[in-house]
């Protein structure tokens, strides 16, 4: 699917994942986002950041549990809890949080 972005068509696979990760940029997560009915606000983009960090560092987008643990050691208990997380994204953390950055749809316990 084709999108256009800030003037810049942005092609995405069925799920919404990027095909060129290349190009992601905030706006595009915002547009996801909206087509999921949802807002960005700090936290959101706090996960969003740290998912596209840990795939520069890892080659690989965190499943649930490396994204509980991850989220813990950066912010604190909370950030690890699974309801804090499903609040904020709905349609399952590491495959809401990872479309929106751009990253590749995790694999595992997602």
């Amino acid at each position: 699917m084709e999108r256009e972005i800030n003037g810049k068509m942005v092609e995405t696979d069925p799920e919404g994942y990027l095909v060129n990760l290349e190009d992601w940029s905030e706006e595009l997560a915002v547009e996801l986002a909206k087509e999921d009915k949802l807002e960005l606000g700090e936290n959101h983009w706090k996960i969003i950041h740290y998912m596209r960090d840990f795939f520069a560092q890892n080659g690989t987008a965190p499943n649930l549990r490396f994204l509980q643990k991850g989220l813990k050691e950066e912010f604190g208990p909370e950030w690890g809890e699974k309801k804090f997380l499903f609040d904020l994204f709905p349609f399952g953390p590491a495959k809401q949080a990872g479309r929106y950055a751009g990253t590749p749809k995790p694999t595992g316990c997602v």
